[in-house]
């Protein structure tokens, strides 16, 4: 039996609404369709002041791609299990066992070189940190460069395709993004993804939508995006609000974590999850977050395993769940006219 605890700070005399960030100072935040694909391209390739050379990609992974809970460990895309005696699964691994040979990690091109228009080889956007994950050496081999398409369950093949895995869709999907919008007819999601293609731009695959909205963005996105900022000077606008996607290529909406975007407002209702993965008995929901009416957590294909709702607003919120299998949930919290979901992991 397991239990979680939700603590949700609820304060109505100190609330702290954050603006967009100053990254996105000077950007039309009011287009939509492919005006604002366009427009954040521009920025994103305006603000990539310090390109990265293919070899100093190691020292950025090994700091973008630690792991939230061990920072002597980096987490590998496509990983799912390090108890099974197997390496080629591991999900973290430390950080500097990095290089070629069975058991180490390298660095793999989520867009793959080979599939680029033309081949991205090893510096431009073969070396945009962005698009390199850490990843385990024979699982980094499996993948190769097969095309993405969907599936659920672990990382594999699905005939000649591959599937990132049901932890990783979501951060698979935002790279693709960011690789279109930032080099363009070089690295279209066309390219890279199997599936049906969307109405407003033929270039982009639905999958990678349904993707960005099942799969959200996890506090080890986050800090990537923020390592990687630090390192080359630009961001993924995915990572910091999924809605971008929702803005430019429609269909069901994403996350809006500004709150507003789609309404032309700014302020955000801000909240952190820890621990993440949840190894013991707790998780813990602290932010800024006032008039909560439900509480969901939902597995994986929607079905909601708990619904809680607040009868009083107060500082602390305690919810038992018994009997949840580890696994990757969503959480949902409705508050207002908003729904903030986020990604969390029992193991």
């Amino acid at each position: 039996m397991k239990h979680i605890f939700l603590f949700l700070s609820l304060s109505l005399y100190s609330l702290a609404f954050a603006q967009v960030p100053a990254y996105y100072d000077g950007v039309d935040l009011g287009l939509t369709g492919i005006a604002l694909r366009d427009e954040l391209g521009d920025h994103v390739t305006s603000t990539h002041t310090s390109p990265s050379a293919y070899s100093e990609v190691w020292d950025i992974l090994k700091v973008g791609d630690l792991d939230p809970t061990n920072a002597s460990n980096v987490l590998l895309i496509y990983g799912y299990n390090d108890d099974d005696g197997s390496v080629i699964n591991d999900r973290t691994r430390d950080k500097d066992a990095n290089g070629g040979s069975i058991g180490e990690w390298n660095r793999e091109h989520v867009f793959p070189k080979s599939l680029g228009e033309p081949d991205l080889g090893t510096s431009g956007p073969g070396s945009d940190p962005h698009n390199l994950h850490a990843s385990d050496v024979q699982m980094n081999g499996n993948r190769s460069n097969r095309m993405f398409a969907d599936a659920t369950g672990d990382a594999g093949t699905i005939g000649t395709h591959w599937y990132p895995g049901d932890e990783w869709k979501g951060d698979a999907a935002r790279i693709i993004m960011y690789m279109y919008i930032r080099y363009e007819t070089r690295c279209k999601p066309s390219s890279v993804a199997f599936g049906s293609t969307n109405a407003i731009d033929p270039e982009m695959v639905n999958i990678l939508l349904d993707w960005n909205i099942e799969d959200p963005v996890s506090e080890h996105e986050d800090n990537r995006n923020d390592a990687i900022y630090s390192s080359i000077g630009n961001r993924n606008p995915f990572i910091d609000n999924p809605y971008f996607a929702t803005l430019i290529w429609g269909g069901e909406s994403a996350e809006d974590r500004w709150d507003g975007l789609s309404i032309g407002s700014n302020p955000s209702y801000l909240f952190t999850l820890y621990p993440q993965p949840i190894q013991g008995s707790a998780l813990n929901i602290e932010g800024d977050i006032h008039t909560v009416q439900l509480i969901e957590i939902c597995d994986l294909n929607g079905q909601t395993v708990l619904s809680e709702t607040p009868w009083q607003l107060s500082d602390k919120i305690t919810i038992e769940i018994e009997d949840l299998p580890s696994g990757i949930y969503i959480l949902k919290i409705n508050a207002e006219a908003i729904i903030l979901t986020r990604k969390i992991i029992v193991l």
